[in-house]
């Protein structure tokens, strides 16, 4: 049985076999199970080996943080451009301007005058109006009693003010300083309006509805550096010829 099984052809295409695995083992190697994939010997090829291949380079570099130094620089150079075109040469204006700056880390000369432009806007339009509930929030005390004095005498009047502002081509820094913990600033105001006061048969008394005057102002603001109220409240008028 084991003769006709085993038959001479039989043994030739064996060792035919035989040889042929041998020699592919001999040229593929054997697998240990550390081997590389095509695409990673493909990237071998490209670039040399490192010594962890757990190292990754990432492809934009994280920014370096910036020094808080730096910023402080940017801040001072800002200041300082602010001080000079706002202060027009007046050395009394830009060192009361630097002073309350220093006193004032969150102090920057041009937001101020913008918002100076507005308070003065809202306030003349408020005063006109009678609307006491904006100038309370606008105003300090003192110079909240004296325009509130001031619209009381025209209501009892029986007077109307139709009030319209038209702009503020100038306005200016006069003085700038800072007393103790309190920074104060004066501004002088030109302004373009059309105003005209009438009594209660509607008569005019005061002003003119189809002229644009300009009107001048000094005003002061003041605020307190050590305050948290940002807000800057009217503490001084003065109306100029």
């Amino acid at each position: 049985m084991m003769n006709d099984f085993l038959d001479f052809p039989t043994l030739i295409a064996i060792g035919v076999a035989i040889v042929v695995l041998l020699r592919l083992r001999s040229v593929l190697g054997t697998r240990t199970g550390n081997e590389r994939s095509p695409l990673e010997r493909l990237r071998g090829r490209a670039r040399p080996a490192t010594e962890s291949e757990d190292k990754v380079v990432p492809m934009r570099p994280q920014p370096m943080a910036q020094p808080a130094d730096l910023d402080a620089e940017r801040r001072e150079r800002k200041l300082e451009a602010e001080i000079e075109g706002l202060a027009h040469g007046d050395a009394e204006v830009a060192k009361g301007l630097k002073a309350i700056a220093a006193a004032d880390s969150t102090f920057m000369p041009k937001p101020f005058m913008e918002g100076a432009k507005s308070a003065y806007e809202m306030i003349v339009t408020a005063f006109a109006r009678g609307d006491r509930k904006t100038l309370k929030s606008l105003l300090e005390k003192d110079v909240y009693d004296g325009f509130d004095t001031a619209i009381a005498e025209r209501e009892q009047a029986g007077h109307k003010v139709d009030f319209t502002f038209v702009g503020l081509p100038g306005i200016e820094i006069s003085e700038a300083e800072i007393d103790k913990r309190t920074a104060q600033i004066t501004l002088r105001f030109k302004a373009e309006v059309v105003s005209a006061t009438r009594d209660g048969d509607g008569e005019l008394v005061e002003g003119n509805a189809d002229q644009v005057v300009t009107i001048a102002d000094e005003w002061t603001f003041a605020r307190s550096t050590r305050s948290r109220d940002p807000n800057w409240k009217l503490v001084a008028t003065n109306q100029l010829d």
